[in-house]
């Protein structure tokens, strides 16, 4: 799909680089139709970089988007320009009076922190409260779907044995759902996190409903009944590179707690490419999920405070089951071999099993979320 961004923004180079179809506004403006419309409020420290991921799963739908940037005003962004903040992004009073098709809330390397101790945890609630009622559907990403599933639903985050870090099997929960229709019956998740959140409160919540799940990653997709809310604790918006460069990054600092990424380099040799085995789930999550709120969505914006009062947002075709393994007989399908996942007796020869090289060992640490 043609995306519309604004005039100049960094992103732009790479995308046409990718021969990805991106229009400037004065371009979009000129084409007759209705965009849909999305803002993203950008939690990351390294902005371009997410724009990036984002706007490149967004292009992957046959629909025109129309995208905007919001950044917090309680918290100042290092990783960035102010040049470049002042330029593209706004705060939330700018959008206050602006109504839009969907939302997107990035995570951001504060999961280790109670959630009364982010400095912009109150203007965070301040923003989902305006989605609430100015958004038809919004997503949100690792700790920014930890935060509002704390502060709307309850569901309490809490701290990991150790960093989950790498990329990791999720089961498939409903093959007929349209978030994740055409996702096979095991799909790969990159994650790096320091925290979960508690599955008893989703489950006794009859408001969620879990659709990817994990034996070691648990939730990786959730959403609402009505699918106005999209919660993935995993990040299939991750390039290629992603945790090679966290993994790399915190190596160089000299740090003794730093986790080696599971699942991701070849025979677990950080010399060797890293293996891009989430890519089309990615894409096919970002394509339904768009494609179901231009489906769905009031063609006059002003009507989503009313619908959302009427709870109309979207049709309840959920299922009602605890999350589990997609085979009822127990059997696993898949082993891991520090490649990442392959099939059944193939893993137990042992040609191969002598060709996966031990782990490095070596400096496993604080943060997340590159």
């Amino acid at each position: 799909m043609p995306i519309k961004i604004p005039s100049g923004l960094p992103a732009r180079a790479i995308l046409d680089s990718e021969r990805i179809f991106a229009l400037e506004k004065p371009e979009a403006e000129r084409q007759r139709v209705r965009p849909l419309r999305l803002v993203i409020l950008n939690l990351m420290p390294k902005k371009i970089e997410t724009e990036t991921q984002l706007l490149r799963l967004i292009s992957k739908s046959p629909l025109q988007v129309e995208v905007d940037f919001m950044k917090t005003s309680t918290h100042e962004s290092k990783h960035v320009s102010a040049d470049h903040l002042v330029k593209f992004y706004e705060n939330l009073d700018a959008f206050r009076d602006n109504y839009y098709d969907g939302f997107v809330v990035t995570g951001a390397p504060v999961e280790h922190l109670e959630f009364d101790q982010v400095d912009y945890w109150d203007e965070f609630k301040e923003i989902l409260d305006w989605a609430g009622s100015h958004v038809f559907s919004t997503m949100y990403l690792c700790w920014g779907a930890m935060g509002a599933l704390h502060y709307r639903y309850g569901v309490r985050k809490h701290l990991l044995p150790q960093k989950l870090f790498g990329v990791y099997p999720q089961y498939l929960q409903d093959e007929y759902c349209f978030l994740t229709n055409g996702f096979d019956e095991i799909a790969l998740q990159p994650h790096s996190r320091l925290a979960g959140v508690d599955e008893d409160d989703i489950a006794a919540n009859p408001d969620l409903q879990v659709l990817t799940w994990g034996p070691e990653s648990g939730p990786g997709l959730i959403a609402t009944r009505d699918f106005s809310e999209v919660f993935a604790l995993g990040h299939w918006e991750y390039g290629k590179m992603t945790l090679a460069e966290e993994y790399e990054r915190d190596m160089a600092k000299g740090l003794t707690n730093v986790p080696f990424p599971e699942n991701y380099f070849p025979h677990d040799d950080p010399k060797l490419e890293p293996l891009f085995s989430w890519r089309a789930h990615a894409n096919l999550l970002w394509r339904n999920w768009l494609n179901w709120v231009y489906q769905t969505t009031p063609y006059d914006l002003r009507e989503v405070p009313q619908l959302r009062a009427q709870k109309r947002l979207g049709t309840d075709r959920s299922i009602r089951h605890a999350p589990g393994a997609p085979r009822r007989d127990g059997y696993a399908p898949m082993i891991m071999d520090g490649y990442g996942l392959i099939e059944g007796d193939y893993a137990q020869d042992e040609r191969v099993r002598s060709a996966i090289s031990p782990r490095p060992a070596g400096p496993v640490a604080a943060g997340s979320d590159a």
